[in-house]
């Protein structure tokens, strides 16, 4: 059976999400990050050697990384359901969102965390400083990268329902996470309707409440 190291307020609840929409026999593992650092707990290594999540075991067989785990559970377990048929238009747009998630969409996002974090984790003596060097940096560099991503997603959820055309996908599974913390840290719903909509769409399906009963609090949803 496959066993998910769930970490609370993580990728790895889209995981979850996937194996209710799946209908899917699964294990939960719950890990707990620390309170002050937010970093996940040294038992994780234990599974993993990078001791992040998401991270599932299937007998003998261990996986990390989201998309990694995604495609190799729709692959595996999906029956065709979750992902376009083969060879169609709508297959490598599936393809692309299921890898542009993490791949392109997640940096700036990560980038936009520290920044606004990294002024009250430094020392008192250069606070000041960190501070000008941090909103400089989200100023002329971050937040305008995000713009563009935010601006693009808008557009492409305008060409079809979902980001991988007229059926809800596992693409739409990978890109929840970034559209979720988008709108909780950088503000993407503002003048963007269909972004919007994706985000409540996503959370008034049966299976991603289903995943939030079972995974815990979840801060973006």
């Amino acid at each position: 059976m496959l066993t998910v190291h769930h970490l609370n307020n993580s990728r790895s609840q889209r995981v979850l999400w996937l194996l209710e929409e799946l209908g899917l026999p699964y294990e939960i593992r719950h890990y707990q990050r620390d309170a002050k650092t937010m970093l996940a707990p040294p038992a994780l290594k234990a599974i993993h050697p990078l001791g992040k999540s998401p991270v599932i075991t299937d007998g003998a067989a261990t996986l990390a990384e989201t998309g990694a785990i995604v495609e190799t559970i729709v692959d595996a377990y999906g029956g065709g359901r979750l992902k376009p048929p083969a060879g169609s238009e709508d297959r490598l747009r599936w393809f692309y969102w299921l890898h542009y998630a993490e791949g392109s969409a997640m940096p700036p996002l990560l980038m936009k965390l520290v920044f606004t974090a990294l002024p009250q984790r430094a020392p008192v003596l250069v606070r000041g400083l960190v501070k000008g060097i941090s909103s400089q940096a989200l100023k002329s560099f971050v937040d305008p990268q995000l713009k563009d991503h935010f601006d693009y997603w808008e557009a492409e959820l305008g060409k079809a329902e979902w980001f991988a055309g007229k059926d809800f996908s596992a693409a739409d599974i990978m890109m929840s996470f970034p559209v979720e913390a988008a709108a909780d840290r950088g503000g993407a719903l503002e003048g963007r309707p269909r972004l919007k909509a994706f985000l409540e769409k996503i959370h008034a399906r049966p299976a991603y409440k289903a995943a939030l009963e079972k995974g815990g609090p979840y801060a973006y949803a």
